[in-house]
């Protein structure tokens, strides 16, 4: 890979999804730049495993939700990397409750996190990306916001403004050969899933089983190759078959 295509940013990468996408990566020969906002320890764990299997790459600190912050660490970031091959946006949060017994605050830290993180990220990145004429972006949505979930309600529009996004962005984006594309993971082992009934969302699974993080970080880093040059727009999802 040429330098410009070893670099990627993947959000949301202290733990889990993310961190299995900064893992896989970079056995793949990227440069990860991994993000976080309040999970040092844990991000500081992910760089290291990073660095024990032999890749490459650091840390970068913001809050998806504060846009002007964002601004002058993506900005930042493209005076000292130029621009970038790839990224991965995969910050998000649940709150999962009942619509009735859903607070606003709720239902806006759950869509702004998702939507606005997705915004605030890539809006500074993608000018230089579409004058490289080469990249590429991935957006991890969800099995939710697919078919929807009872009690998610916000999680469900978050992850469903997601996929609008990518296919709207990837239209814009397919002449300067830059692909957009959604993963929707269905029940993946994370600490999202700690206190949800498993064993009961399980018999909608015809795989009967949960996934894996790297079930979901191996797709990414397919579309994060060469080889995936000629898939964009799409969503695609990692659940073990949920229809």
């Amino acid at each position: 890979m040429e330098d410009e295509k070893k670099k990627i940013l993947v959000t949301g990468a202290s733990g889990g999804i993310g961190r299995a996408i900064c893992l896989a990566a970079a056995k793949k020969g990227y440069y990860v730049i991994a993000h976080y906002n309040r999970g040092k320890e844990k991000a500081e764990e992910t760089l290291r495993l990073i660095k024990d299997a032999g890749g490459k790459g650091e840390l970068i600190q913001f809050d998806v939700l504060d846009r002007e912050g964002c601004r002058e660490k993506m900005n930042a970031l493209l005076l000292s990397h130029g621009a970038l091959w790839g990224i991965v946006s995969n910050a998000g949060i649940n709150k999962d409750q009942t619509f009735a017994g859903l607070e606003g605050q709720d239902w806006d830290s759950v869509v702004h996190t998702s939507l606005d993180g997705f915004y605030n990220v890539l809006q500074p990145l993608t000018l230089a990306m579409c004058r490289k004429k080469k990249g590429r972006i991935i957006a991890i949505s969800s099995v939710s916001g697919i078919t929807g979930n009872r009690g998610q309600t916000n999680y469900s529009a978050a992850k469903a403004g997601l996929i609008g996004a990518c296919k709207a962005l990837a239209v814009e984006l397919a002449s300067r050969n830059i692909t957009v594309n959604a993963v929707a993971p269905g029940l993946i082992e994370t600490e999202m899933l700690k206190d949800a009934p498993v064993e009961t969302l399980l018999a909608s699974v015809p795989m009967k089983r949960m996934g894996k993080p790297e079930d979901v970080a191996n797709l990414v880093t397919f579309l994060l190759s060469e080889e995936a040059g000629y898939i964009t727009r799409q969503v695609i999802s990692v659940n073990g078959g949920i229809i």
